[in-house]
């Protein structure tokens, strides 16, 4: 049994991740900003834990972390407000790996998006800016951390019922659609697949099924 720990714990993405887990026997805890969202998240099977991710110093995501094998992390500030994305998706997921690695925690997987990185090449009066200068920083440190990492880049997103087969991008790849079902399987499969530390997997749905496409 995996104990794992899933910040941003009532995401769309990670409601469905938690079920996954839960379902195949992982000891799953999910962290959430609004008490509110307990009972919606313990009915998937994972322990809520109420914590604000952007007023958690280091040492106190640690403290929230602590006796997780593995974390994912999965929240986000959901767009439209730069400084609060800002605070979430690059701050926050910053803070969350380096509280990993001080809490003795090395798996770390972070949900990120088809195309990210420096040369995103979203324009600055892109409203979708923020967000992408975000998550390049925080991809970034990740990368450069001592962490067994993995990234996971779906491309965009949709509410469509998961097949449970993707198609990896590559460089004749471009980004597509991916299902929020299958994105939580793609995740629930890294966990499970030690080869994939320290990759960056971006994805649509296609037609190789999941487990043999992560590889």
């Amino acid at each position: 049994m995996t104990q794992v720990a899933i910040i941003g714990g009532h995401g769309k993405i990670a409601l469905r991740l938690a079920k996954i887990l839960s379902g195949r026997g992982d000891d799953v805890t999910s962290i959430i900003r609004n008490p509110d969202h307990a009972d919606e998240v313990a009915a998937t099977g994972a322990t809520p834990v109420v914590a604000d991710i952007t007023e958690l110093d280091t040492a106190g995501l640690a403290s929230v972390l602590g006796g997780a094998d593995a974390v994912v992390f999965s929240a986000g500030a959901g767009g439209g407000n730069p400084e609060r994305t800002y605070a979430v998706d690059r701050d926050a997921a910053i803070r969350a790996a380096d509280a990993a690695a001080s809490a003795g925690i090395d798996r770390f997987v972070l949900v990120s998006y088809f195309g990210a990185g420096p040369d995103h090449g979203v324009s600055e009066d892109n409203s979708f800016y923020a967000y992408a200068e975000a998550k390049a920083a925080a991809d970034q440190h990740l990368k450069e951390s001592s962490l067994a990492w993995t990234i996971v880049g779906p491309s965009r997103l949709t509410d469509e019922k998961g097949s449970g087969r993707i198609q990896v991008g590559g460089e004749r790849t471009e980004s597509g659609e991916a299902s929020r079902d299958n994105v939580a399987e793609v995740a629930a499969a890294v966990l499970a697949a030690p080869d994939t530390a320290r990759k960056v997997i971006e994805f649509n749905d296609g037609e190789t099924p999941i487990a043999e496409a992560i590889r």
